[in-house]
């Protein structure tokens, strides 16, 4: 279950950092793109868009103008699922995934990955 961390954060305080950790601590496999390259646990941020196979799931930590740009290259991956963390929620982009036949969820990866739900 590749995960792909967009937004990610070498700000420990950041939510997009806390949730790499997360997914690594629970043995999800983890990629991270973020505007500043570094590495958290073992996962090194991208900072250019990468051609990525078998993405399950995208988690955003982009507000929704910064989504914009990365709607095609989202859509490119093919992935089965993407998470709109709070604050992230996006109509227009949710419209274009669910048109892609891409399962959308509204919720806090770290929450999901707290009650065990994260997998479903």
């Amino acid at each position: 279950m590749l995960t792909l961390v967009m937004g990610a954060s070498l700000h420990p305080e950041r939510y997009s950092f806390l949730a790499v950790n997360r997914l690594r601590e629970n043995n999800i496999p983890t990629l991270a793109f973020g505007l500043k390259s570094g590495t958290i646990a073992d996962v090194t941020i991208d900072t250019t868009l990468m051609s990525y196979n078998d993405i399950h799931t995208v988690t955003l930590y982009l507000n929704p103008q910064r989504q914009k740009e990365f709607y095609n290259y989202i859509l490119s991956l093919h992935p089965k699922r993407v998470i709109f963390n709070p604050g992230t929620e996006n109509d227009e982009f949710i419209d274009l995934l669910e048109k892609n036949d891409i399962y959308v969820e509204i919720a806090c990866t770290l929450v999901l990955l707290g009650t065990g739900q994260y997998s479903k």
